[in-house]
């Protein structure tokens, strides 16, 4: 088929799809909104039990499930239903948020996943728009995780008494383990008592966000990579799937949006705005991209504005038109991108073997003789003492001639003298003669 005759037909299809909810609508617009019914009892899920895992890659030998590119269209949201009544405490909470002209509040509640759910929530719901998103969410916390916080406290803590318009959950990533039950036993993953203590601690969270006014939502959990924990993932989806029906919440699908055309994990989409591959997931296997985030939570921002704006119009006193389904994911509908053309390859150079010759080894060169330079030594200079750095250098002061020592003359040679004489004489004793005592 053509290409322009696809957008044509696809196009004339829509226009009938609307066509047919504006005759729906206008068919009931004389009849009052019949109230709304209480929780419905869970359907196709035992005590104990779990309805089947959802379709997935099929297993070696099998043929893979048929699984549309593109989910189908959903049917109006029934949440809106409940505001154009206004029988809930969601409804009338959301009608006095806009006829009083306030932001819409919605708060996000969740763990790490759940940061990412509220990042991608605060992209398509700006404040130019009259949202205030909130994050509520932590991370590393979970419902069987009550010894580390305890959420329903946590939450209340959170909220105090004000109102809240809108409140997003997300959890489940860490809670693929087992729980202590109220008598203190532990029970394991998804067993009957895990369900019951998992799903009675659910309805109080769920009952504590409905009790300050607010339209609640659960967002669901992709694929992972790991086959064993993606294993655990998706049986956890399908439980919370039946809870909420049972709470009467939607449930958020996020596996259409984030997995290949066969419903298996992709690390990578086609971008609806050129078609080429864009990375959708983080490198973990378990959390989404910032573009993953918002490729998850555009269908869930679509059915809140679908549900703020129904509120407005029913609060200004305009009539109220046939709710339209929200469209379905862009990446669904965008075909994957055309394989590029690769680039011609020069080809390798051919390369000739190498002989195995033996190897001669080459002549010696004959340097050509240098003249060796001669070697004659400068003459060397005397060597003069250098002052010490310490002291000061001694200076040579002339000698005085008055002070100057005789010369000495060599001895003379030896000649004998004559021996004393002891006869002393008065004269050698220096007296008188004739004196001869003493005074």
């Amino acid at each position: 088929m053509k290409p322009w005759l696809a957008v044509v037909d696809r196009t004339a299809v829509l226009f009938l799809g609307i066509a047919a909810g504006v005759l729906i609508g206008l068919s009931f617009k004389d009849e009052a909104p019949a109230p709304l019914p209480g929780l419905p009892a869970p359907q196709g899920v035992e005590p104990g039990t779990l309805p089947p895992p959802p379709n997935g890659p099929a297993a070696p030998g099998q043929t893979p499930a048929e699984t549309p590119t593109a989910p189908a269209a959903p049917q109006a949201a029934p949440e809106v239903a409940a505001v154009l009544g206004a029988r809930t405490a969601a409804g009338q909470q959301l009608f006095e948020t806009v006829r009083t002209d306030r932001p819409v509040r919605v708060g996000v509640f969740g763990d790490s996943f759940g940061d990412g759910v509220w990042s991608g929530l605060n992209r398509l719901l700006p404040a130019k728009d009259g949202y205030r998103v909130i994050k509520y969410s932590q991370q590393a916390t979970g419902f069987t995780r009550y010894k580390s916080l305890n959420l329903e406290s946590h939450a209340a803590a959170q909220l105090g008494q004000g109102p809240l318009d809108i409140a997003v959950i997300s959890y489940g990533a860490n809670d693929t383990q087992g729980v202590y039950t109220g008598n203190g036993r532990a029970a394991a993953l998804l067993t009957p008592a895990w369900q019951a203590e998992i799903g009675a601690r659910v309805e109080r969270f769920v009952a504590l966000l409905r009790a300050h006014g607010a339209q609640v939502y659960w967002v669901g959990l992709p694929r992972m990579r790991k086959t064993a924990f993606d294993s655990d993932i998706q049986r956890m989806n399908a439980f919370y799937t039946a809870k909420m029906a049972q709470l009467g919440v939607p449930f958020i699908d996020t596996r259409p949006f984030s997995s290949d055309a066969s419903g298996a994990y992709a690390a990578y989409l086609p971008d609806p705005k050129d078609g080429h591959r864009v990375l959708i997931r983080a490198d973990d296997g378990i959390h989404m991209s910032m573009n993953g985030y918002v490729w998850i939570t555009r269908s869930l921002a679509q059915r809140i504005r679908a549900l703020v704006d129904a509120a407005r119009q029913v609060a200004s006193g305009q009539p109220m038109a046939a709710p339209v389904a929200p469209a379905p994911a862009p990446v669904a509908i965008v075909p994957p991108a055309p394989p590029r053309p690769e680039r011609p390859r020069p080809e390798p150079a051919r390369v000739e073997p190498v002989r195995s010759e033996p190897v001669r080894p080459a002549p010696a060169r004959a340097e050509p003789s240098r003249p060796e330079p001669s070697r004659t030594e400068p003459p060397r200079a005397e060597r003069v003492r250098e002052p010490s750095r310490t002291e000061p250098a001694r200076t040579e002061r002339p000698r005085d001639p008055a002070r100057a020592e005789p010369a000495r003359t060599p001895p003379s040679p030896t000649r004998r003298l004559p021996e004393p004489s002891f006869d002393l004489t008065p004269a050698d004793l220096g007296q008188a003669p004739g004196n001869g005592s003493d005074r």
